[in-house]
């Protein structure tokens, strides 16, 4: 174990105060044997959000294998059988809209939420991508389209010059499709996720032996390369390499990362209010982490632009109900807690939450009980944001099988959520590699005017 070394106020375990179990490690980066590829995952603490640093945010939720939107938000209790399923609507607190049974907490917090019924222009494709990016994973540019989080961080850069803008939480899984946090795309490196749960993240991050001295030390020569190195080179890799060793060196004398991270320093009786899940792996989804709706929280409070998490298993081609019966009240909980956790902190206008999966469902119930992929319609729902909410958008058939009034396009949700941000999507442009100026979304998207006015 390698430790900084510094000056030690009375009574602290290391120079900053922190104590042994909360000290971020950062590992096998040694600082005198730092490799750049973990540099890159050293990324720093987070700044404290105050009333003279409000800013912007976005927690994504991906609900991995596309959620049944037949079961939860669109239920066709006028269907046959075949198609109408086993769950029954309930009342919300808003009047004329009904949701299942099993989101009753959901239902007491609908009027400030919107449920989208009629999401088309997804692929039947099991990947996170078109959620990250409101682009199909196909045709892109090179180096690939940017995740919205990255594109945050190109264009309005970090809250303080340690606060990581973009953070991915989703878990490693066995289809690694659904585990994607958002991949920086053509905007390079210094624009990619720090990524926690993977890669080691900060539970392999190791620096020990190495004073402040020695560390600023370690600062100039890299610096000193680095300069040479971006001088000779054409693709603007290293400016990102330059971007993540400043975040290294940050990290390193600075634990709000740390801290955010921490659900031990959150309040006993809030952590209670968003559950406990399973961290295991089901098959090849991901485990249900009621902890990271709070951790998403606590990253945007402390600084973060866009947090992108990933819940549970939701591919039930069999045995849909009994699934739903485990999952929905987990995901109630977590999310109408984080709903009104924001709500309560004052954050509700300034961060916006989208919660969606890749596709829907098929109308018809198979054989084994399950509903198979439906990429023809789905279903979504947004809260926060500063977002006209306590509405339903878009309607589908008899069935649930296509989208009967107002379809609205992955682009369209992209497009609102950066004008929560006060970004044009008609205007503004990001250069791809080739220098070309592409725009934020497909197909000159604009906001959704039911929630933006």
């Amino acid at each position: 174990m390698l430790t900084i070394l510094g000056p030690k106020p009375p009574g602290s375990g290391y120079c900053d105060g922190v104590s042994r179990r909360n000290f971020l490690k950062i590992g096998a980066l040694g600082l005198g044997g730092m490799s750049l590829p973990q540099v890159l995952r050293a990324e720093e603490a987070l700044g404290i959000r105050s009333a003279s640093n409000r800013h912007k945010a976005v927690i994504m939720i991906f609900l991995p294998g596309g959620p049944s939107h037949h079961d939860m938000f669109d239920l066709k209790v006028d269907a046959p059988r075949e198609v109408r399923g086993e769950f029954k609507p309930i009342g919300t607190n808003v009047p004329g809209i009904q949701i299942c049974e099993h989101l009753p907490k959901m239902a007491k917090v609908m009027d400030r939420c919107t449920v989208i019924r009629s999401m088309v222009g997804a692929f039947d494709d099991h990947d996170a991508f078109q959620c990250l990016t409101g682009r199909p994973n196909r045709n892109q540019p090179p180096g690939g389209w940017p995740a919205l989080g990255a594109v945050l961080s190109k264009l309005q850069g970090p809250v303080n010059q340690t606060v990581p803008p973009f953070v991915g939480l989703s878990p490693k899984m066995g289809e690694m499709r659904w585990a994607r946090t958002g991949e920086p795309g053509f905007l390079g490196a210094a624009h990619a996720p720090f990524q926690p749960n993977k890669g080691g993240g900060k539970d392999d991050m190791v620096l020990q032996g190495v004073t402040l001295d020695r560390l600023a030390d370690r600062r100039n020569l890299f610096s000193s390369l680095d300069r040479f190195r971006r001088d000779l080179d054409s693709s603007g890799m290293i400016e990102g390499l330059d971007a993540y060793t400043r975040q290294a060196f940050g990290i390193l004398t600075s634990s709000k990362l740390v801290e955010a991270l921490d659900l031990k320093r959150e309040d006993p009786k809030i952590v209670e209010r968003y559950g406990k899940g399973d961290p295991r792996n089901r098959d090849d989804g991901g485990p249900k982490l009621m902890e990271h709706f709070l951790v998403a929280r606590r990253l945007v409070e402390a600084g973060a632009r866009c947090v992108t998490l990933a819940f549970s298993r939701w591919d039930h081609h069999g045995d849909n109900f009994g699934a739903l019966r485990q999952d929905l009240p987990l995901l109630d909980q977590g999310l109408s807690a984080l709903i009104e956790d924001l709500r309560q902190r004052g954050l509700e206008k300034d961060v916006s939450v989208v919660v969606w999966g890749e596709f829907g469902r098929t109308p018809t119930i198979n054989k084994d009980a399950g509903r198979d992929h439906w990429p023809r319609v789905s279903c979504a729902l947004l809260a926060g944001g500063g977002m006209q909410h306590g509405q339903v958008i878009g309607a589908t058939d008899r069935l649930g099988g296509e989208a009967s009034e107002r379809p609205v396009n992955f682009g369209e949700v992209f497009a609102t959520l950066y004008h929560a941000f006060g970004i044009d999507v008609s205007k503004t442009t990001i250069n791809d590699l080739t220098g070309r100026p592409q725009f934020l979304v497909d197909n000159a998207w604009a906001p959704i005017r039911e929630l933006v006015g």
